[in-house]
């Protein structure tokens, strides 16, 4: 019976073969698979005997079970008995050679499973297979295929029977007329040959020692005779490359002569190929092979053959290899091998064949043969030996070539060369020279996109290459120590070899070391051996100066000092101790920053200081003398660098101040003087910063030369010389003077004060103006040199700098000083005021900053002159400069820069002079000339000047010190210029003008005798207003003005009130509309401020109120001026003071929507709360009195009714809105709020899907297209707009910013969803509002029985909200409103009823303590809501389980036991449902009874075994919150099922947060559940079998998984208690279901069954 089960689920099995689905057929196999593994000979002789039965069966289904049958025997081949393995033998023998055709997967699979039964069987396979391969019959094409695998897979097995095989097979040969059966002849005869090659190679190993390779000679002769004579030269591609493959192994077996005799022919037939075949590895491969015999043979005739196959071989080499391509690659590999074999052979022929080849033009053919030469030099070394000198001159052409491949490729040879030692020969330096010019390459930017032939490789990558050889040379080469130390350092000092320098430095370092630790450290660098070293002084120079750009070329600047400290004892001994301590923290300075926090400044200043030290700690004039002409001699291979070249100016400067030779000093300069380039920028800086250093300690010296220069021939050859070229003559000389002007300005900043202050005068400036003034007929012409002006400028400033810092020590008069300022001014005055192209405007200032501070005072005549020329220079420039069109970004990126240092240089000058009269007078002054820019037409000059202005106050109050009371007198009129300047058109001048206001009632409090840090907090209050002042919005710029001019008002002494005032009504004539208008608002607010504000009484008769509103109403639309406004306003509140309902009335019936207008009207109501709380009844009245809608008659037959409201309560609802949203109704809300919030409540409740009338909708339309109505009408929106504000406005703005924020306001505006939206206002209003709640409550409550559903629910959904707080039970509102929930039970409204039982669930949150009193009668309640009968799509049903789960974790148990059964059997079917929302809340409450399982398990226990099956496929369901559901409930049940591991599970792999993987998950349950409850079995299966033909997918594909872990997991024993025909049937049948998904796991079921057959 067992038989014939198994047997049956195999069969089952293999009927579904027939399945179209891939994962589906793949689990057929791994299920016979599994079935094999358990019952090997069953499964075997049942697949035998299905395929026997069903000859029929396509072949593609048969390939499948063939497959299943092959890993059975691989798996279990060591058990396998004699019996079956011949069963299985003839059957694949018989399903390979059923068909004569080819039909290559079904008969491949059968040849498989021959070969897998040949691992053991291999007499009986070849006993079956030779039956098949009779002599002169031609054979299966799978038979032969069947031999060449078996002898790959069973080598000493199939070796024995090769011999027999090759004889039948010899004569067959010449029968093979089609192409695929000379190939698989081929593809035999190959894997014959490496299988008796491989035998032979293990003969220790083999069965038969006695075996010989020419046991098989003859027969591979023959074979080889038939193929290269015969087939070799075949048309078909395939056949030819098989022919070849099959050549190679071959060939070494085959005789030695016949070898020898056939070469001839077959090297020349081999080589033929290539020209046939682009595909060229298995050619190279099989080439390789028979030139490995030939050479093993000692073969005389491949001499003869070596041309053609040089000739042949080198062009497969020059053909690049691709990557993408592996075959390339691998025929690079093979042909180089060929080499191999050719050079260990021929070596001179091979080298006398190639090098001639590196003079070739084609570049393939240079890079080729260079790969061949690094291979040779690899692997044929001692060959190779004495060809060094040879090999080493014929790269002479090489190293010559520009092309980057060749130069890649020749880097790989000197590479291999390192290796073996050519580099230590002669011409070896010439090769290391190249590699060091290679890293020398200048880094290329690359390309964002490479182009379609990135052949020609970027500079970059030979370089990198380059790179990385020298340091892997240096660091890993023995050998290579002594060739490169000290050569290398031959390349440290020519300019050429710069971008070498990083890997130069650190490759030297490496070998350095690497000679201190041999013990070379005294003698590191032998001169007497080496005379082309640069000397120690060039190495220092060169080091140094590169240093100064550290992070340039790959951060030569640590790779440059590391080295140098290194070398320091070859330097000079006396730098040990100062370099081995100061060059580490240099180095260490360096890796702590990147390029942009190092300020290159400091670092240059770093390196020079420690230059000066190295200086002091050598102390030997000779040394430091030759160190001197070293750097000057450097000077000019610096002309392309120039910030090194600068830096070593700066060296040269630093080295002579410590020169004692006053005479080479002077030399040298003059030598500087003469060689300079002073055309260039950079050169003139450096040239004058040198001069400066060095009169730190030759300030004679330095001061003669300057002066001798001048008077010298060599500066009168060259202006001479200049003045030959005309166009030339005036440039090149103004550029001189302009470095000698440079030059003094240098010597003044950094000689000693003591020293230079005296020559100043005397000297210094004579000088300089001497070489600015050109004189023509005695005639001084100004200069237009901008170079000459800006040296100038700078020379001036650095002297006014000197004098500054100098005159700190003493006193000192500079009576140049006016002389200088009006130079300065002259400059500025020379620059174009339509544009700003130069820094002359802004460094002029900043020298004249500096001038203005030193002694004596400027005169009031220069001072005005200076004042007015450099406001009018910049304010008056053109707007935004720089910004032309036709400039390129830079260009206007640059005259962005400049402007803004050019405001900033301003600034420093007013500032400066400002200082020197730091009084209210002074400032006066300083605004008369500021003022008429301040009140510029024009924008960009009133944005300037009252910059400026800001910047001028605030530093006037930062520097005020007030010693005695004095009065500020000029404030009136100050705050008059900038107040209204508080509402310009731009905003900057908005935000500066602010600022000055702030500044000036500050210094009027200084002045009044307050410290200048207190902190007054009405001005503080300006800084506030700053933020109002960003809106252009002139409503909101006006109030501010108010607010300011409230705080001018309150802090300007009555004294300065009036002139304030008359200043102000200046201000109304500003060209400027919005400062005019803000003169007005401020003037108005002083007068307010300060009083005198009348009111008129107005006396009316009550009959002429309507028509007096309407007047105002028309006013306010004809006049838009401020004043009318108020006024109107005003007029209003007293009328309504007087005639409430009158106004009330009058007001309603304006046409709704109210325009502005009427809405101003409205708010002007809300001024006193007394009044304004009798208005709000009287509209609250409005609103309750008339019904909130009429129902109206569709007019076509069966279209419903539609709502339609009424026009009183939603006008009323309107003016509510109005008058609340004026802040000042606040007190008047608190007064009113219950009656307030109920009211409105109500009446959103009665809106919501209510429409307008036809007349309004078709109003509202209009108004909102013309764009009036900021509100819409809608009824829903108006009500909800009003309850926003009266919550606002009634102090819970809390409340009504939490229900936005979830989105209440829209829910409650959507007639689905209105309750949920009016819950969220609840919940807020019980956390933000709570004392609020008793009086609504109470007014709440008798809306519960209203007429109208719409408002009980709403009652209803509110209530019960509030259930859910503590606050309920606070204010003692529980009971209450407990009693009315369960009073709605009984409620006409589905609805109502739901959200009943929502409030009494929600006690469990909002009271717990208080579920354990009132139990009984909420449990009551919930089954009642389960056994709702008038509840078609079970909502209260659904709520009822909700709210049950949440009050089980509060009731008393013996409330619960009596009902635990009827609840957990009546929620049973909902665990099913096809609404999401019952499953979920179902299978939550039934996790939540388990708690109560206690008292009465075995029941229970009953009921989660009912539920378990359910509860775990339903972990598959397709939503979420079921899953999430589920997993809860599973975990409260694992405690009540008794068994410790499955409790465990469920708590660790259930958890809410972590992903489950089901299978594994349901395989440890089933696993847990056959331990504890393997009489559940039968049970659970048929529970499972339900569920085959549930609707959702995923759950009828778990159901049979299910039962495959249970059987998987299930003991014998209890396996009968599975009907197993009833289940193999189940399965059948839904093994033919449309989802691949589901048909997969029931394969895998079905493989498992074999467990309990």
């Amino acid at each position: 019976m067992t038989e014939s089960r198994v047997k049956r689920l195999a069969t089952t099995l293999m009927d579904a073969t027939t399945d179209k689905a891939p994962l589906v057929q793949e689990q057929i196999y791994k299920a016979l698979c599994e079935l094999g593994e358990s019952e090997p000979e069953e499964i075997l002789n049942a697949c035998d005997e299905y395929l026997r039965q069903h000859d029929k069966l396509a072949y593609p289904h048969r390939v499948i079970i063939l497959k299943a049958m092959e890993t059975v025997v691989k798996n279990n081949i060591a058990v396998l008995d004699k019996s079956t393995a011949k069963v299985v033998i003839f059957l694949a023998s018989n399903e390979m050679t059923k068909s004569k055709e080819v039909i290559r997967d079904w008969q491949q699979a059968a040849s498989s499973v021959l070969v897998a039964v040949g691992q053991r069987f291999i007499n009986k396979v070849m006993e079956e297979v030779l039956s098949k391969f009779q002599p002169g019959i031609l054979p299966h094409y799978f038979v032969v295929q069947t031999f060449a695998n078996l002898s790959v897979s069973n080598v000493f097995g199939m070796v024995p029977f090769l011999n027999s095989i090759l004889g039948t097979m010899l004569p067959m040969l010449g029968m093979a007329k089609q192409d695929h059966m000379k190939s698989v002849f081929c593809y035999a005869l190959q894997h014959f040959s490496e299988s008796i090659q491989e035998y032979l190679a293990n003969l220790d190993k083999a069965p038969d020692p006695t075996v010989r390779k020419d046991a098989f000679s003859n027969e591979i002769f023959s074979a080889y005779e038939v193929l290269f004579t015969g087939w070799l030269q075949h048309r078909e591609a395939k056949l030819r490359l098989a022919v070849v493959e099959a050549l190679g192994p071959m060939s070494h077996l085959l005789p030695g002569d016949k070898l020898e005799e056939q070469l001839p022919k077959l090297i020349p037939g081999i080589l033929a190929l290539y020209k046939k075949h682009t595909e060229a590895f298995y050619i190279s491969k099989s080439l390789c092979q028979i030139l490995e015999a030939s050479v093993n043979i000692g073969s005389r005739s491949l001499d003869v053959q070596l041309d053609p196959l040089l000739g042949t071989l080198h062009p497969q080499i020059c053909a690049p290899a691709d990557p993408a391509v592996p075959l390339t690659v691998k025929n690079h590999t093979e042909v180089l091998r060929c080499f191999t074999v050719l050079a260990c052979s021929f070596p001179d022929r091979v080298l006398a064949f190639l090098l001639p080849k590196l003079e070739s033009s084609g570049e393939r053919t240079r890079v080729g043969t260079l790969l061949i030469m690094r291979q040779i030099i690899n692997s044929a070394p001692s060959q190779m030996e004495i060809k060094k000198p040879f090999i080493l001159s014929s790269m002479r052409l090489p190293l010559q070539d520009t092309n980057n491949k060749v130069k890649r490729a020749l880097v790989q040879v000197i590479s291999a060369m390192a290796h073996h030692g050519y580099l230590e020969q002669p011409g070896g330096e010439a090769m290391v020279e190249f590699l060091v010019r290679q890293c020398a390459l200048p880094s290329e930017p690359q390309p964002k996109k490479q182009p379609a032939d990135v052949d020609d490789l970027m500079s970059d990558g030979v370089r990198s290459i380059s790179v990385n050889t020298l340091f892997l040379l240096s660091t890993t080469v023995d050998r290579m120590s002594n060739v490169l130390w000290p050569y290398l350092l031959e390349f440290v000092t020519p300019i050429a070899f710069t971008n070498a320098l990083t890997p130069l430095c650190k490759s030297l370092l490496h070998l350095a070391v690497k000679k201190q630790e041999e013990g070379d450290s005294a003698s590191l660098i032998r001169y007497d051996l080496n005379a082309n070293l640069p000397s120690p002084h060039a190495l220092t120079t060169r080091l140094l100066v590169v240093s100064s750009q550290p992070y340039a070329g790959d951060g030569r600047g640590a790779a440059a000092l590391r080295l140098l400290s290194v070398l320091r004892c070859s330097v000079h001994p006396a730098l040990e101790p100062l370099w081995s301590k100061k060059v580490p923290v240099l180095v260490e300075h360096l890796e702590e920053n990147t390029e942009k926090p190092l300020s290159q400044k400091q670092w240059e200043e770093e390196l020079l200081l420690f230059l000066q030290e190295t200086l002091a700690a050598v102390s030997d004039n000779t040394w430091v003398c030759h160190f001197l002409t070293e750097m000057c001699r450097q000077l000019s291979s610096y002309n392309g660098v120039p910030a090194e070249k600068n830096f070593l100016y700066k060296c040269i400067g630093t080295t002579l101040g410590a020169c004692a030779s006053k005479d080479l000093v002077l030399k040298q300069l003059q030598e500087l003087l003469e060689t300079a380039r002073y055309h260039e920028e950079v050169e003139r800086e450096g040239l004058a910063s040198c001069f400066g250093i060095c009169a730190i300690n030759h300030l004679e010296e330095t001061l003669a030369k300057l002066e001798d220069f001048v008077k010298s021939d060599v500066f009168k050859k060259s202006v001479g010389l200049f003045s030959i070229f005309k166009d030339r003559s005036d440039n090149e000389v103004e550029k001189i003077k302009s470095t000698l002007i440079l030059c003094y300005g240098y010597v003044a900043m950094y000689a000693p004060k003591e020293l230079v202050l005296a020559r100043i005068e005397t000297d210094i400036l004579k000088n300089i103006f001497q070489y600015f003034n050109t004189k023509v007929l005695g005639i001084k012409v100004e200069t237009k040199d901008l170079t000459l002006k800006l040296c100038l400028i700078r020379s001036i400033c650095m002297i006014s700098q000197a004098i500054d810092n100098g005159a700190k020590c003493g006193d000192f008069i500079f009576s140049r000083k006016a002389e200088l300022v009006a130079q300065m001014v002259e400059l500025i005055k020379a620059e174009p005021l339509d544009t700003m192209r130069t820094p002359v405007r802004q460094r002029a200032m900043i020298v004249c900053t500096y001038l203005v501070l030193l002694e004596p005072h400027l005169g009031d005549p220069d001072r005005t002159e200076l004042l007015d020329t450099c406001l009018g220079s910049v304010l008056a420039l053109p707007p935004e400069p720089g910004r032309d069109r036709d400039e390129d970004g830079a260009d206007a990126g640059y005259r962005e820069v400049l402007y803004g240092d050019t405001i900033s240089a301003l600034k420093d000058l007013l500032k400066s002079l400002l200082q020197r009269s730091l009084t209210p007078h002074g400032l006066q002054d300083m605004f008369a000339h500021l003022g008429p820019w301040i009140k510029s037409s024009k924008e960009h000059e009133r944005q300037r000047a009252v910059e400026v202005s800001a910047a001028l106050l605030d530093f006037y109050l930062s520097k005020l010190n007030v010693s005695t009371i004095i009065p500020f007198y000029n404030l009136g009129v100050l705050i008059a210029l900038f107040s209204p300047r508080c509402s310009d058109s731009l905003a900057s001048v908005r935000q500066h003008a602010i600022d000055c206001v702030y500044s000036l009632l500050y210094i009027q409090l200084c002045y009044e005798g307050f410290a200048r840090d207190h902190r007054d907090e009405m001005v503080e209050g300006l800084k506030a207003l700053k933020k109002g002042l960003e809106e252009p919005d002139f409503t909101v710029l006006f109030h501010t003005c108010t607010n300011i001019a409230m705080v001018i008002g309150k802090r300007i002494p009555p004294e300065q009130l009036m002139s304030l005032l008359l200043a102000m009504f200046e201000g109304l004539a500003d060209p400027d509309k919005n400062c005019s208008r803000a003169a007005t608002v401020m003037i108005n607010s002083l007068l307010k401020e300060r009083g005198a504000v009348l009111q008129e009484k107005v006396k009316l008769l009550q009959e002429k109120v309507p028509d007096i509103m309407s007047i105002i109403h028309g006013k306010l639309e004809e006049v838009d001026e401020e004043h009318v406004r108020k006024a109107a306003q005003q007029t209003v509140y007293i009328l309504a003071s007087q005639h409430k309902s009158l106004v009330v009335s009058s007001l309603l019936s304006s046409a709704l929507p109210f325009d502005s207008h009427t809405c101003a009207m409205w708010r002007s109501l809300a001024g006193e709360p007394a009044l304004t709380s009798q208005i709000l009844e009287q509209l609250l009245e409005k609103v309750n009195r008339d019904v909130p809608y009429k129902e109206s008659k569709g007019f076509l037959l069966g279209s419903s009714s539609e709502r339609i409201a009424t026009p009183l309560p939603l006008a009323a609802t309107c003016a509510l809105y109005e008058i609340m949203s004026a802040p000042e109704s606040g007190a008047a809300v608190l007064g009113l709020y219950p009656p307030l919030f109920v009211t409105l409540l109500l009446r959103l409740s009665c809106t919501v899907g209510v429409q307008l009338p036809k007349s309004l909708q078709s109003r509202e339309r209009k108004s909102s297209s013309l764009g009036s109505a900021a509100r819409s009408l809608h009824p829903a929106s108006c009500a909800v707009e009003t309850l926003k504000v009266m919550l606002a406005r009634g102090g819970s703005e809390e409340v009504a910013v939490a229900v936005g924020s979830a989105g209440g306001w829209d829910l409650m505006a959507s007639p689905e969803r209105h309750h949920d939206g009016i819950a969220v206002l609840a919940g807020a209003m019980a956390r933000h509002a709570g004392p609020r709640l008793p009086l609504i409550v109470k007014n709440l409550i008798p809306t519960l029985n209203s007429v109208f559903d719409s408002q009980r629910v709403t009652a209803t959904a509110f209530l019960a909200e509030l259930l859910g707080s503590n606050v309920v039970n606070d204010l003692m509102l529980l009971e209450t409103v407990m009693d009315n929930m369960m009073g709605r039970q009984k409620d006409a409204c589905t609805l109502v009823r739901m959200l009943a039982l929502r409030g009494l669930g929600n006690i469990a949150a909002g009271s717990p303590e208080k579920v354990r009193k009132h139990g009984a009668k909420l449990l009551a309640s919930m089954v009642n809501g389960l056994d709702d009968k008038d509840d078609p799509h079970n909502l209260v049903a659904l709520e009822a389980m909700s709210s049950l789960s949440k009050l089980l974790g509060h009731v008393e148990e013996r409330d619960m036991q009596s009902m635990l059964l009827h609840i957990a059997i009546r929620i049973r079917p909902f665990f099913d449902s096809e609404q999401p929302e019952l499953r979920q809340s179902s299978i939550v409450l039934f996790g939540n009874l388990s708690r109560f399982s206690e008292g009465d398990c075995e029941v229970f226990f009953e009921q989660i075994l009912n539920g378990l099956v359910t509860l775990l496929l339903h972990l598959q369901d397709p939503k979420p919150e079921v899953v999430k559901a589920c997993k809860f409930a599973l975990r409260m049940c694992g405690p009540s099922m008794g068994c410790e591991g499955l409790c465990d599970m469920f708590l660790n792999h259930l958890r809410e947060d972590r992903s489950l993987h089901y299978g594994e998950f349901m395989n440890n349950v089933c696993k847990h559940l056959m331990q504890s409850y393997p009489e559940m079995l039968n049970r659970l299966i048929s529970t499972n079998l339900f569920y085959f033909k549930s609707s959702w997918v995923d759950i009828r594909a778990a159901a049979p998984m299910f039962i495959g872990f249970l059987v998987l997991h299930v003991d014998e024993d209890h396996s009968p208690q599975v009907d197993l025909d009833q289940l193999i049937s189940a399965l059948n049948l839904l093994l033919k279901d449309p989802v691949p998904a589901v048909r997969v796991k029931v394969a895998e079921t079905l493989g498992r069954l074999v467990r309990i057959l």
